[in-house]
């Protein structure tokens, strides 16, 4: 029998994680030491994903994988025993404290020292996405007992580890040296990789979102010592019958998208011309109303249309106070979905709102009266629910209302394969990883829309399970092979589905202006570029306005034709 490629092999070790995720949810509960806990970690281990860097090294912990985790997981987490995942079950009214991420939308909860409870919104993705970061964890965890564990007893490193944590003062000069050089030895790590994630998670631990390194450490260590020595319960990681019950039911996308509609008509915008951007929440707002918010703020507004974002950012200008009088609504979620919305009624759009770059058609406008209607990102499979219902007749006061959408533009952030961070991508395609699905784009966007400022690759995009599901052996397959992928992202092809679905049904046009544009915030096969090496900060600017840029003109003026 032929033996398999690393692609092959990679692949099925990602769609095995995901089997077993999947049966996990339906059974209930299992433990990380236990069997399927030890299947999780085997499949993670074949595929390696990118992300976490050296987790296969058993001799060293993984820094940059832990920093990216961390960040994405609820202060406290190192040291929960009992780890519940669960549906919205109103724990706001509680007296747990709520513990939310430094850079991920997923509400928590701190039950007691030992119980963490997350509340899943976004449906499967998230909990794909939290029970890699936990098996990742738990690798590592399992790492650092190893490493101060003998026959002898418990190495002196890991005593003086323990003193470090148990004193809590504030570690300076030889005192904190002395400490982070102990701390390398038991991570198997340089002092200065020690050092610098330790400054890293400090910053961000006197902002109450992590417990810093050394406790982290500590703490992840000392769970499984415990373990294995019988003293604590085992950590037990449960999914609730209400999370069973609403997954793939669209829940809160259902009330997402009533809400919305709701607001629609109260403003007696319902019966305009819709078009829906999914994009971060300033990048349309400052585009359109940058220049009148500086104005009003007597500050000059800078000929280059990247000069006017940095400005704004800088001065802390209040685009959106400026943007309300102007036809600019903003609706916060109120679902459960952690999706915001902004309404632009574009008739309140006038020359002195906006860059004199952007290239618009006011006369267009007031004869079309369009309404754009921003998203904020969705995560993963949340993408098709609200999708769905947004492109579905709506039920609002036991009316059905059905939006007259014209497009529906994306624009999303991707890890990109045959370039380099801040480089555009635009799909022909949606493929979808490790199934059958697979969607043809007919993108209303192409590289001449974009002119010689940035590098345009047009191409196939994959979208896979997570940002902790990918494996460089099928990226490069994807990108090297006839796919001829140039990117990854995870919603494009469950919002394709959605608009799909929605044209079959004839809720909305076969005619739909559709737009995809990505702008690469990573590259996965480049070391030191992927997500785990930090975010892009002003290198984002340029990119994320042009793709606004280009999107608001196939909108609001004649040669976009909407």
């Amino acid at each position: 029998m032929q033996e398999l490629s690393k692609s092959q092999k990679a692949r099925r070790a990602i769609a095995s994680f995901k089997t077993l995720v999947d049966a996990l949810i339906l059974t209930g509960s299992y433990h990380p030491s236990g069997t399927a806990g030890i299947k999780l970690e085997n499949a993670m281990r074949q595929f390696n994903p990118e992300i976490y860097g050296t987790m296969g090294d058993d001799r060293i912990v993984e820094l940059k994988g832990l920093e990216y985790v961390i960040d994405r997981l609820p202060r406290g987490i190192e040291s929960s025993t009992k780890i519940v995942l669960t549906a919205r079950e109103e724990l706001e009214s509680t007296s747990f404290e709520e513990i939310l991420p430094l850079k991920r939308r997923r509400r928590s909860y701190l039950v007691s020292d030992k119980e963490m409870c997350f509340v899943v919104t976004r449906g499967t993705s998230e909990i794909y996405d939290i029970i890699a970061h936990l098996t990742f964890l738990n690798i590592e965890a399992q790492k650092i007992s190893r490493q101060v564990k003998s026959p002898q007893g418990l190495a002196k490193e890991w005593q003086l580890l323990e003193q470090t944590v148990q004193i809590g003062d504030l570690l300076q000069g030889e005192e904190l040296d002395a400490s982070l050089w102990n701390l390398s030895i038991i991570l198997g790590r340089t002092y200065k990789d020690t050092r610098k994630t330790f400054e890293y998670l400090e910053q961000n631990s006197k902002e109450g979102y992590n417990s810093g390194l050394l406790r982290i450490v500590q703490a992840l260590g000392q769970r499984v010592i415990d373990e294995t020595e019988g003293v604590e319960e085992v950590l037990h990681i449960s999914f609730t019958p209400s999370l069973q019950e609403v997954l793939g039911h669209h829940q809160y996308a259902a009330a997402w998208a009533e809400s919305l509609v709701a607001r629609m008509i109260e403003r007696g915008l319902q019966h305009r011309p819709i078009h829906i951007i999914s994009a971060n929440l300033h990048a349309i707002r400052n585009i359109l109303y940058g220049r009148g918010a500086l104005e009003k703020a007597g500050l000059g507004v800078p000929d280059d249309l990247y000069d006017m974002i940095h400005l704004i950012r800088d001065q802390e200008i209040d685009v959106g106070g400026y943007a309300a009088a102007h036809g600019f609504i903003e609706h916060p979620d109120s679902s459960g979905s952690s999706i915001d919305v902004q309404i632009i009624d574009t008739t309140g759009i006038n020359a002195s709102c906006y860059h004199p770059s952007l290239q618009l058609d006011l006369d267009l406008i007031g004869q079309q009266e369009s309404v754009i209607v921003v998203i904020d990102y969705a995560f993963g499979t949340q993408a098709y629910e609200i999708m769905d219902e947004l492109l579905s007749p709506t039920s609002v006061a036991d009316t059905q209302i059905a939006l007259q959408i014209e497009s529906v533009s994306i624009i999303g952030k991707a890890g990109i394969l045959p370039g380099s961070k801040g480089d555009i991508m635009l799909a022909t395609a949606h493929v979808v990883e490790g199934t059958p699905h697979n969607y043809i784009v007919n993108n209303d966007l192409s590289p001449a829309d974009f002119g010689s400022l940035l590098k345009v690759f047009s191409g196939p995009m994959l979208t896979v399970l997570g940002t902790s599901l990918q494996n460089r052996d099928v990226l490069e397959r994807f990108h090297n092979s006839s796919w001829k992928a140039v990117g990854l992202e995870m919603e494009g092809a469950h919002y394709q589905r959605a608009i799909s679905a929605a044209i079959i049904q004839e809720h909305i046009p076969k005619n739909l202006k559709v737009r995809y544009a990505y702008y690469a915030s990573d590259n996965p096969l480049i070391s030191g570029q992927t997500l785990a090496s930090g975010p892009m900060g002003a290198e984002g600017v340029v990119p994320t306005y042009l793709i606004a840029k280009v999107i608001l003109e196939k909108i609001l003026a004649e040669n976009g034709n909407g």
